[in-house]
């Protein structure tokens, strides 16, 4: 069977002229209180600290209130961040709608949303010191929540290998060891990711999802607050500063470094977790 041909219409100009309309205009999210926050942290002292060896992950908890923060230490390195409510692992990190709320990457003064049936904020973020590179002529730019995370299922597909470390196993195993579980009850719970420091966008001539190097130096960080009580795990990715491949040992892999802070009592004032949405989950019934 030959390929079809297809014949543009006459009109196909004028069709791809359309002017674009906002999915989801954010006007009306509720507004981020980053001058609390920001005077909040100045008073924050640290209180906890995890370090993400190269090509694993670890889990980490963050009451709400309290502020945590991920650095890249020794050398380029992207994460892969994964974040439950403490209470109930059911609300968990929704990347899909915070990417159709914010867009694909995200920065200071945005949040992590929660997946159905709450949707409310998990995390904002509060400091980002990759703020500055904004959308490059590929049209990359850092702390994308479009990738999902490199996994051994695609590696086995596109490969024929099996590998271990790569950024969904490192989370399985990292939630298994915090909740002390088997491998297979943990694994349901990791899902899509904020990709830390990764670059990417997607190709103009064919719609691919790209990474490139990372331009995350040592000492640079993101920085969150925690709307929710969470607990978070982060995978070093095996990619490296994702400048070549992933879901193998090729790259040059450093660890991240996890700080919490806690703020001074009564630095927040009165201020309250957010509400669970409040749609009747009725669906017209």
């Amino acid at each position: 069977m030959t390929k079809q041909e297809i014949t543009a219409p006459a009109d196909a100009a004028a069709r791809r002229a359309v002017a674009p309309v906002i999915c989801y205009p954010n006007e009306t999210l509720p507004t981020v209180a980053m001058d609390l926050y920001h005077a909040a942290r100045e008073t924050a002292q640290k209180v906890d600290e995890v370090l993400v060896p190269p090509r694993d992950a670890r889990s980490f908890t963050v009451p709400q209130g309290q502020f945590f923060r991920i650095t890249s230490v020794e050398g380029p390195q992207v994460g892969d961040l994964n974040l439950w409510n403490a209470k109930d692992l059911g609300e968990r990190f929704y990347s899909g709608k915070t990417r159709a709320l914010h867009g694909t990457h995200l920065t200071a003064g945005e949040q992590m949303w929660s997946s159905f049936p709450t949707l409310r904020p998990m995390a904002t973020i509060t400091a980002d010191t990759l703020g500055w590179y904004g959308i490059d002529e590929f049209g990359g730019s850092v702390h994308d929540v479009i990738g999902t995370r490199c996994d051994p299922y695609t590696g086995k597909l596109l490969k024929g290998v099996d590998y271990h470390n790569c950024c969904h196993s490192n989370l399985t195993r990292a939630l298994a060891d915090h909740l002390g579980v088997s491998l297979a009850e943990a694994e349901p719970h990791v899902h899509d990711v904020l990709n830390v420091f990764m670059c990417t966008g997607f190709t103009r001539d064919t719609g691919q999802y790209f990474m490139k190097a990372s331009p995350v130096r040592p000492g640079d960080y993101l920085e969150f607050f925690a709307e929710i009580d969470l607990v978070g795990a982060l995978s070093a990715c095996p990619g490296g500063d994702c400048s070549s491949e992933h879901t193998s040992d090729a790259a040059a892999c450093y660890p991240l470094l996890v700080e919490v802070f806690a703020p001074a009592d009564g630095a927040l004032g009165d201020r309250q977790p957010p509400a669970v949405n409040t749609y009747d989950r009725s669906h017209g019934r």
